[in-house]
Parts: C-alpha cells; structure tokens; sequence
C-alpha cells in the first residue's frame, strides 16, 4: 500500500513538472516573440548586385543590333500613344530597334530589318510602300506585325488576302478576349475587357494561311490575333483596338511569333506586399468584423486575418514584404511624438521573418513625401513643412525599426497611397542610401501628377523601380487581364493589399472577410497553376532579378541543329521566355528549360553561354 502511495505521489509530481515546463516554454516563445533577441532569418534566394556590377537597360541595349524597325507617325494621336507603349515593350524585350516617323521621314532600307512593326491604323501613312513591305515578306522571309487594328480603306484592301483576310463585316464589340491555352500562360479562358466598345473589324479569315490564337469571347468569336503565312514570310495581326499597359503581354505574344526561335527576357518573380504592416492595430469595432465574428479589430487581427495569411503563405509557399508603418498621426513639421505598441510590432514583425519574409518602410506615418502639395480634395493629407521635417521623421521611423529588428537589412520604401513628389524621392535616395527599392505602381493612375507610376528598371546607383501591378482581395477584370498580361511580359506576379481591407467597404469589406479570402485563394490558385514554376520572392530578392533582367542582351545564333544563346552582362542567373515556332527542342546545356504551355517555355540560364539542340 505505501509503495502504490509513493508512486501515485511521484506520478503527480512529474505530472506538476510537466505542466510547469510547458508553460515555462510557452513563456519563452511568447519572450522571444516580443523581445528584440536577433533571429538567424533566411537567406535571400538573390542578392543585390555590387554597385560595380549594375548595368542599366539602355546601355544594355546599346549592344544589341537593330534589326526592328518601328514605324509611326507624329501626326497621328493613335500612333504616337502606341509608340510610347512600344518603345517600352521593345526595350524591356531586348530588341535593337530603329523608330521612323512616317510624317518627316521616307522608309528606306527595309532589307537591313527582319521585323517591322506598323503603329498606324490608317494604313495610307505607309502609302505606296505598303507594296514593297509586302514583297519582301513574301521574297525574303520577312516580318511585319501590325499591333493595332487596321482601318478599312483603299490601302488596307489592297493588302488583305495577304495578311489572311477573306472578307470583313464592319466592326464588334470586344467586351471579353478568349486566349487559345496553347498561345500564353493564363490561357484557356476569357478576360474581359472594361471600357469595351466596337474595336474589332469584323473578319473572315483564311483557313490555309492564317492561324488564330485569341478570338472575342469564345472559341468561335471574331479573330483578335493571328498569323498569316505569306511567301517565305509571316505577318501577325492584333484586330482587338487596345493599346496600354494592361496589355503589354498581348503584343509580347504576338512578337514572339516570329522566327524559327523567339526569345526574350524576364524577371520570373512572385511577390506580395502588406502595406501598413506591421503597424498600430486601429482601436474599437467594425461594422463588418462584427457582423461576422462578433469580435473586435484587434482580435480580428491577431486571431484571424493573420493565421488567414500565414496559412496562404504555407499554401502556396508565398513570402510576404510588409511595410512598417510607425503612426497614424498627421505631423508634418519633423514632431515624433508618437508612442507605438513596441510588442505588437515585435509579434507580428518577427513571425512575418521567421517565415521567410521581409520588412520595408512605409513611413513614420501616413503622410506621403511631398512637399506644397495640392491633394485636390482627393485625399485628406498634409504636405510637409519643408525637407528637413521629412527627413527627420524617416529617420525616426529607420531608428524604430532598426531597435526592434537590429539584425534585419531594410532595403525598400513604398510610398503611402502610391504618392512620392520628386523632392521625396530625392531625400530618401541622398540621405538614407540603405534604400534600394521604391515601389509604386505599374498600371495607370489618373488620381494625381506624382502618383508613383513606374517601369521595371534600375539606375546607375542599383535603386531598382519596381511597380506592383495588382492589389487587393477582389480582383476586377482589369485587374486580372493586367494579371495575365504581366505573366506574358515580364513573367510577374506583383501583388499588394492591406490588413484593412476587411473593413473598407470600397475594397470589399461588405463581402466579409471569409468570402475575401475565398477570393483571394481563387487568384493564388489560378496564378500557381498557371505559372507553377514561379520564384516566390521577397521584395528585395524580386529587385535582385530586376537588376539581373535589366542588365542582360541576349544574342541568338541559329544553326541547322542548335541554336545558341549568348548572354551579354550576365551575372549568376538569368531568365527568359523561349517559343519554339518551327523547331522542337531537345537536350540544353548551361541552363533548365521547362514546358509552360503550347510550344512555350521557360529558360533558367545558369551560364553565359546556353546551347539547346533540335529534334
């Protein structure tokens, strides 16, 4: 009986033991959560380049040969509105291009160019010409591609059954565009179009010479791409009226049809930002939050939109960049008077880095960098007082950060509201050079002059512009056709949104916050099946492969059973999209290649030199 006592007590002893140390060891992960002990936080999958290594797209294209020419006229507003969309497109694909305005200059030297791209709709811009253009597609194997849909007349209709045209109807309405799923990444569907009106020629076309790669609405709408074999050359033709960002990826595509192999580069990167986070969680309830939860924002917060978004990250293995913001308060003369809630910073700060992700600065508060600005009504900000206030309230929110996250390298700024004036730009670049990354956005908008409207490029100094191209839970159609396109440009997904987006009804909090996250799945799940091999990255690894696609110039060097690519300024990594038009790829060395769709592929220089042989 006394040793059946003793064990009983013994057993109770351990169980008491046991209990104490799990609490004890919950005491301890909740002490290192909010208590600024230095993590060993991943390694970056890129690395910025040495400033020495920085080479910049325009001297990068001065080594490529110009055999593009682009023709346009400076008479013409259609014209000149998709010169500025092509000069953009040609670059960033690395294309040696001659630029002639029809409306001073005469085409001469045609047969030193393998493509030539038309930016008219009225064709009676080329004139006679138009003739000779046509003889050499047909004699000498060349290419001409006409981006914008061709306007009857005398001109046109003297070309037609040699660009695949048998007869025409007037126009259509182009409320939605089907891409055939062997012609681009994303393809298989419909994107619709905002904005639509009647921008299609209506067309039939003919079977034997031409092929159809995006129609209107359905598999059996009007044409709104295709190629035409004429002779020993090819045309490609875009029937669908739109020329802007949002589209880029159509006109890529469309390029990408010529020649035996076409290639091009891209930055191959996936990245998410939460803007506004860390930061203070606001104070009280919400209408929405509460209907749904029955809880308060700050629950909200920390027991489910956070684990929400840690469990997409696991989903999908994305890595989130958040964007440290210190206040809310509205002091613009260099006045830091705010008192943050150091541990919520800490918890979710330090759980966003052990998962693989990253901090950027988005400000000390709300106020965006400008200084004498007129918001028009627009927005409810200040402008600061003068530069120095600026730069002393940055330099309060760099302190911050560098006291709770001493071993972190914060290299990215993002602009609150997308809005940096020039003298913003110019304080962060001279007096915090640890900034390496400015962030705004890449589709147009009209709010404001100094809204951060941005290219993928970097300057002679390694600070890499870096648009974000969608945001939010909810995507419109604008949206997700920009999505699309941006895969077939730039093979990106950049992506921003905000913990508030539950509460704002303007970005879809009356849908709830469960129906927001179903939503934002559907776009995960679409983006990871159509691009499944794409680098998720953090902001700054997603700048590394700017400056790497910046700086590289392809050359192409066809033969009868290889074609060999030489990679001028490469560095340690360099990606491209490869069609195979008329060749079947076979074996590949300094490099991986990877199906995407159709005859597209992926291509993972590892060298500078890649080699793929021919079946």
């Amino acid at each position: 009986m006394g040793s059946l006592k003793a064990k009983l007590q013994n057993f109770r002893f351990k169980g008491t033991l046991m209990i104490v140390l799990i609490f004890a060891l919950i005491a301890t992960i909740l002490f290192i959560e909010l208590s600024g002990v230095r993590y060993r936080y991943a390694q970056k999958e890129l690395t910025l380049l040495p400033k020495e290594k920085i080479v910049t797209k325009t001297v990068a294209l001065n080594s490529i040969k110009k055999d593009t020419l682009l023709l346009y006229s400076s008479n013409d507003k259609a014209s000149m509105n998709a010169l500025s969309q092509f000069e953009v497109i040609l670059a960033d694909m690395k294309y040696g291009t001659n630029a002639l305005d029809l409306a001073n200059e005469e085409i001469d030297g045609i047969e030193n160019y393998s493509i030539i791209i038309i930016l008219f709709s009225d064709l009676s811009h080329v004139g006679e010409m138009l003739i000779d253009i046509c003889n050499w597609v047909h004699e000498d194997g060349g290419c001409v591609y006409f981006p914008l849909t061709i306007d009857k007349n005398a001109y046109s209709s003297a070309i037609e059954n040699r660009i695949g045209i048998e007869a025409s109807y007037g126009y259509s309405l182009v409320d939605s565009i089907y891409v055939d799923k062997d012609f681009m990444i994303g393809g298989g569907k419909a994107y619709g179009v905002t904005d639509a009106y009647e921008s299609a020629r209506t067309v039939q076309l003919n079977p034997k010479t031409t092929r159809v790669y995006a129609r209107e609405g359905d598999k059996n709408g009007v044409p709104l791409i295709w190629e035409a074999d004429y002779g020993d050359g090819k045309f490609v033709v875009n029937n669908f009226g739109m020329c802007d960002k949002a589209y880029r990826g159509f006109f890529a595509a469309s390029l990408s049809l010529f020649g035996e192999v076409s290639l091009y580069p891209v930055i191959n990167g996936s990245t998410f930002y939460l803007d506004d986070f860390p930061s203070q969680i606001p104070d009280g309830n919400s209408e929405y939050i509460t209907r749904d939860f029955g809880t308060t924002i700050r629950d909200f917060y920390i027991n489910i939109w956070w684990p929400d978004m840690m469990n997409l990250s696991d989903k999908y293995g994305i890595k989130y960049t958040g964007l440290a913001i210190e206040c809310y308060d509205d002091a613009i003369d260099g006045t830091t008077d705010a008192t943050p809630d150091t541990g919520t910073f800490l918890n979710f700060g330090n759980m966003l880095l052990r998962k693989g992700g990253e901090i950027g600065y988005h400000g000390y508060n709300h106020q965006p960098l400008a200084i004498g600005r007129d918001y028009k009504g627009i927005f409810e900000y200040k402008s600061w007082k003068d530069y120095a206030s600026m730069e002393k309230a940055f330099g309060h929110l760099v302190d911050f950060c560098d006291e709770l996250f001493p071993d972190v390298n914060m290299s990215i700024y993002v602009p609150p509201s997308n809005l940096l004036a020039a003298e913003g730009r110019e304080m962060l670049i001279k007096e915090f050079p640890q900034i390496k990354t400015l962030s705004g956005i890449y589709l147009p908008d009209d709010v404001l002059d100094f809204a951060l409207l941005q290219e993928y490029d970097v300057d002679e100094n390694g600070v890499v512009d870096q648009p974000r191209i969608i945001s939010g839970c909810d995507l419109d159609d604008f949206m997700k056709l920009g999505a699309m396109s941006e895969l077939n440009m730039h093979y990106v997904n950049n992506h921003f949104t905000h913990p508030d987006d539950a509460l704002d009804i303007e970005r879809g909090a009356e849908l709830g916050w469960k129906e927001l996250k179903n939503r934002f799945d559907n776009y995960l799940d679409w983006l990871y099946k159509s691009a499944p091999n794409i680098r998720n990255f953090t902001g700054t690894e997603f700048s590394a492969a700017v400056q790497r696609f910046a700086a590289v110039a392809p050359k192409i060097e066809m033969y009868e059973d290889k074609v060999v690519v030489q990679i001028e300024n490469f560095y340690d990594d360099a990606q491209f999209l490869i069609r195979f038009n008329e060749k079947k790829s076979d074996t590949i060395t300094g490099g991986r290649l990877t199906h995407l769709t159709g005859n597209l592929y992926l291509l993972e220089a590892d060298r500078e030199t890649v080699t793929i042989s021919f079946k």
